[in-house]
């Protein structure tokens, strides 16, 4: 153990990725849960910039309780229309003015929120109108006497007794199920812009059989009929079978896709929306309950379930140390060993520094890992990589404001 109560062991136990079952999901940039979490994010590093150009520094907010409820549309062959807009929510805390008395300076809050916001929906969604077919509301107040008291001691305090996770590296499960929603949302749609940007992926693995299922929501203005769909969605087939085989390369894996398994063709059921995202009709979205800040859900690793977008980034533990696990775990699995699967938990107590956690446990996981002579100099290495990330707190929170990390 080191000064900063860093714990670093070697535990016996398979890796997941050499376990028979692995299950691994992502929710795309456009599911609503997805769409949530990045207005909550955009929203989050839109005030840090608004107060280090105040103030010279960020002052205390979260913006993490964003809700979409959605609207109402009626999609069809060559192009639908809505008929009632999604509500988008962005809810949080925030400092909305500073100083008292004469000295009192009120700040932009709601409309640093709302531009952001707005700026975000236009520049990701190409075929939603977010002037038309969203309604974008704001109710940002300040927060308790008791966090902001914390957030403004003079060293930079724990807001929150709560841990962070993280594990490295990815199995090629993970990266399938990763690469392919990336893949779709960004080069199959110069050839295929039939593809909305509302896609979920999911991997089951058993033993070296993979079988991947992804829903995507077709954008009806580019579909004219029921054979342009299916041709399109043969496509896609073809185009994210191609990119999974580069993905897996040279690994023992049997692949097998199947794309909008709730189709009926026979019943003419069709997954067609009129701007590529499930919000337009009966699928509502928070914060938090999608993708962890590796970019994937994964029931068979280690989790937190907090919410990590939307957060201040500066003592908000749920953030930070979420953030934080996942650069230390990376790490280690890079300069210190790849052979086996890398745990981080670190865990904080409400009003202590952010750099000095309660636990650090730095887990390197092998089937005979006690007994592997390469121990002893893991946990050494591990703990030193453990231990500078957590002296440099200032150079994480950088790296989440100036979006160089992925929340979600």
């Amino acid at each position: 153990m080191t000064s900063k109560n860093i714990h670093a062991e070697g535990l016996n136990e398979i890796p997941t990725p050499m376990k028979k079952i692995e299950i691994v999901e992502r929710k795309g940039i456009g599911h609503p849960d997805s769409v949530s979490d990045a207005l909550a994010e955009e929203v989050s590093k839109a005030l840090c910039r608004m107060y280090r150009k105040e103030f010279g520094h960020v002052l205390h907010h979260n913006t993490d309780e964003t809700q979409i409820a959605a609207g109402e549309a009626a999609p069809k062959f060559g192009g639908g229309y809505i008929i009632d807009p999604v509500y988008i929510l962005l809810v949080g805390r925030a400092t909305t003015y500073a100083g008292e008395g004469a000295s009192r300076k009120d700040l932009p809050c709601k409309p640093t929120a709302l531009k952001a916001a707005h700026d975000y929906l236009q520049k990701t969604f190409p075929n939603l109108d977010v002037d038309s077919q969203v309604i974008l509301d704001a109710k940002l107040g300040m927060g308790s006497d008791d966090l902001t008291g914390i957030y403004s001691a003079g060293k930079t305090l724990a807001n929150d007794t709560s841990f962070g996770v993280g594990y490295a590296p990815y199995s090629v499960t993970d990266r399938l199920t990763l690469q392919t929603e990336e893949f779709i949302n960004g080069k199959m749609k110069k050839k295929l812009p039939e593809t909305g940007q509302d896609v979920k992926v999911m991997c089951s693995r058993v033993g070296n059989e993979v079988t991947m299922t992804i829903a995507c929501a077709m954008v009806d203005k580019y579909i004219p009929d029921a054979d342009h769909y299916k041709s399109a969605i043969e496509q896609m087939y073809d185009c994210v079978t191609d990119n999974a085989l580069k993905i897996i390369g040279g690994e023992d894996i049997n692949y097998k896709l199947e794309i909008n398994t709730g189709d009926d063709y026979a019943r003419g059921n069709y997954y067609l929306t009129c701007t590529g995202l499930s919000q337009e009709m009966g699928d509502d979205g928070s914060v938090g309950r999608g993708n962890r800040c590796n970019g994937l859900i994964t029931p068979y690793r280690p989790m937190s379930m907090e919410a990590t977008s939307g957060k201040n980034p500066i003592t908000h533990i749920g953030k930070i140390y979420n953030v934080m696990s996942k650069i230390i775990a990376d790490e280690i699995a890079e300069k210190v060993t790849n052979e086996a699967e890398i745990r981080v938990r670190l865990l904080s107590q409400i009003g202590k520094p952010v750099s000095e956690p309660l636990n650090a446990s730095v887990q390197i996981v092998l089937p005979n890992a006690e007994s592997d002579p390469h121990l002893s100099a893991w946990k050494s290495d591990a703990e030193s990589v453990a231990e500078y990330w957590l002296d440099n707190v200032d150079k994480v929170s950088d790296m989440i404001i100036d979006g160089k990390v992925r929340t979600f």
